[in-house]
């Protein structure tokens, strides 16, 4: 299953893995059309997403807020005929744009008709397999992420918060309408990659100031008068009662009694409706790539090997004397490589993401002010939540059942999560160059998941790892990542069980068993969705290394990470084209001052 991104969101060589342009219309031509003066049809592509922006933000109910589009006071309509609407919509954008004659475009607007192209795709794509009717999976809930981690700026922001809470009964019974849809066509996530996400929904069903919901009334800023913070809080506790806290109550019962007893047994995309073409679809709508299932499978098992090794060696320089099965099991049971106490396992956080900061200059020239925090994972939904997970106000880590969080992990996962990774690229892209409006909210996954883990590997060239633990701890990621192209090609085209896959991926790192566990059950889940962080990562390394074999000495790493974070969420084949262009730039910049590569 997958939840659709609403507009916010490798082919084997004889001798090496190279990363190939997929033959999808919209971006092969802006990779290659030759760029035209600015014209009219750069005015009417212009018009044509600036108009689909505008109703975009009053379909889903969005308003601004410091810069940035977030939720007003209600959610968008879920109902068959709102989806029915969109789609006629989406797919008249579609015909609109590929009207436009991408040669005629200026360089910029090439690139932007692109990047529109994928994003109005993934919402045709998606509504046309109706995934509206399965809006959850193993890691992501409709229900959840409703009620904010901390409070909001001003009293007209939680005005809107209580009229969204307000709003959650008709939400929630429109989702349960999509999700009989589902059941009754047998569209639905599987049952083993959800045991136990209805626990989440408990926490949920408390009245009074138990509930999360009430959580963002605790703190008010100041500029709010007492009295208007009373009433607030006051009519917040009277929703919590009368709606909120009901509504959750009637999902939990509808989830336990009828969704979970009559979702599907079986585990892969190619038993849903059309599935092989769904799964191939959710390829290209996760990795921007037109790869098909076997050449990203052999992709990952090449990957796999070439991982293993580096494992091996390191597990040599710690001075291990037994068998890698027996080191693995070291890993994940000596009481050395794990924290006593949440505090602690924060500490570490906290203690990796400041060496960072001290390291950023050597990585970057452009420094954006924005800072998050770290925070640990809410207790409602730690139990089924990943290790981390960041963005641009904080950085979560999950501090639930310490003995399956190694801190040898933690090193990687800052830089992954926090900084230079994930919450540090969100900052830079609030500070951006400006581009157009869909453009500063939107999210590709190989794009952006490939720099995360492109930033765990940064680490290596920064001194980061100051054990080889640590960098067993990386190099266990790296492989979790290269794993996944294994396992999730294999569950959803190869008939693989969700044992097979527990068992793959276990034996090839030192991931805690619950990790592993709740890490498959994703894949089985979301279908292709974790394809995209190694693809991405690859792609980036491959670009690097070509920058430092036609630069030699002159490569500076600054310049390089400034440019690829400076053009924003873009599809892999748009990167790789822009990316090369910054490449061929500092060519001849070299050439112009008498330089040369060494």
């Amino acid at each position: 299953m997958t939840i659709s991104r609403i507009g916010f969101s490798l082919l084997l060589g004889a001798a090496s893995l190279a990363l190939t342009a997929p033959a999808f219309a919209g971006e092969t031509a802006a990779e290659t059309a030759p760029a035209a003066e600015a014209g009219p049809m750069d005015a009417k592509l212009r018009a044509l997403y600036e108009a689909e922006t505008e109703w975009r933000h009053q379909e889903f109910h969005l308003v601004k807020q410091d810069g940035r589009w977030v939720q007003g006071n209600r959610f968008p309509s879920e109902t068959a005929e709102s989806q029915a609407t969109r789609l006629a919509y989406w797919q008249d954008v579609l015909r609109q744009l590929d009207a436009i004659p991408l040669d005629q475009l200026s360089a910029e607007e090439q690139v932007n008709a692109a990047v529109f192209r994928q994003m109005i795709w993934e919402q045709v794509n998606s509504l046309e397999y109706k995934t509206y009717e399965a809006p959850f999976n193993s890691d992501t809930f409709f229900w959840g992420g409703l009620n904010p981690r901390t409070g909001f700026p001003n009293a007209a922001r939680y005005q809107d918060y209580l009229g969204r809470m307000q709003d959650i009964p008709r939400y929630f019974d429109e989702n349960i309408a999509n999700m009989r849809a589902g059941l009754a066509r047998g569209y639905t996530v599987p049952r083993v990659g959800i045991e136990g996400r209805d626990t989440t929904i408990e926490a949920y069903t408390a009245t009074g100031e138990d509930n999360p919901f009430y959580d963002a009334f605790r703190n008010m800023p100041d500029s709010i008068p007492p009295e208007e913070q009373a009433a607030m809080r006051k009519e917040a506790l009277q929703i919590i009662e009368t709606q909120v806290a009901p509504a959750y109550a009637a999902l939990l019962r509808f989830m336990r009694e009828d969704y979970m007893p009559h979702a599907r047994t079986s585990i892969d995309a190619y038993s849903l409706p059309d599935g092989k073409r769904f799964y191939q679809d959710q390829i290209r709508l996760y990795t921007t790539l037109d790869l098909t299932p076997e050449q990203i499978h052999q992709i990952g098992l090449q990957e796999v090997a070439r991982i293993d090794a580096d494992m091996q060696a390191t597990m040599k320089e710690t001075g291990f004397a037994g068998t890698f099965p027996e080191f693995l099991e070291f890993m994940r049971s000596d009481p050395q490589f794990y924290a006593k106490t949440p505090r602690e396992l924060l500490s570490y956080a906290a203690y990796v993401t400041k060496k960072m900061d001290g390291k950023l200059k050597e990585s970057f020239n452009l420094l954006p002010r924005y800072r998050f925090t770290i925070r640990p994972v809410p207790d409602a939904i730690a139990p089924v939540y990943t290790s981390g997970r960041g963005g641009l106000e904080s950085c979560l880590f999950n501090t639930y059942d310490l003995p399956s969080r190694p801190l040898y992990n933690l090193t990687a996962l800052a830089l992954h999560e926090c900084i230079p990774g994930h919450s540090f690229q969100a900052a830079v892209a609030l500070e951006a160059p400006d581009r157009p409006e869909f453009r500063k909210d939107i999210y590709f996954s190989g794009y952006g998941e490939g720099w995360g883990l492109y930033t765990e590997w940064l680490g290596t060239k920064l001194g980061m790892y100051e054990t080889p633990y640590e960098e067993f701890g990386r190099e266990t990621f790296e492989m979790w990542r290269a794993v996944r192209l294994v396992i999730d090609t294999g569950i959803h085209s190869k008939d693989w069980s969700r044992q097979k896959a527990i068992d793959y991926l276990a034996s090839h790192t030192a991931l805690a068993q619950r990790d592993v566990e709740t890490e498959v059950d994703r894949y089985i889940s979301w279908p292709a969705q974790a394809l995209a962080y190694k693809l991405g990562e690859m792609s980036i390394r491959k670009l690097r290394a070509q920058a430092e074999a036609e630069l030699g000495t002159a490569f500076d790493q600054r310049p390089f990470h400034d440019a690829y974070l400076a053009m924003g969420a873009v599809p892999l084949p748009v990167m790789e084209a822009k990316m090369k262009e910054f490449i061929a730039g500092e060519k001849a910049k070299l050439a112009a001052s008498g330089e040369g590569a060494e």
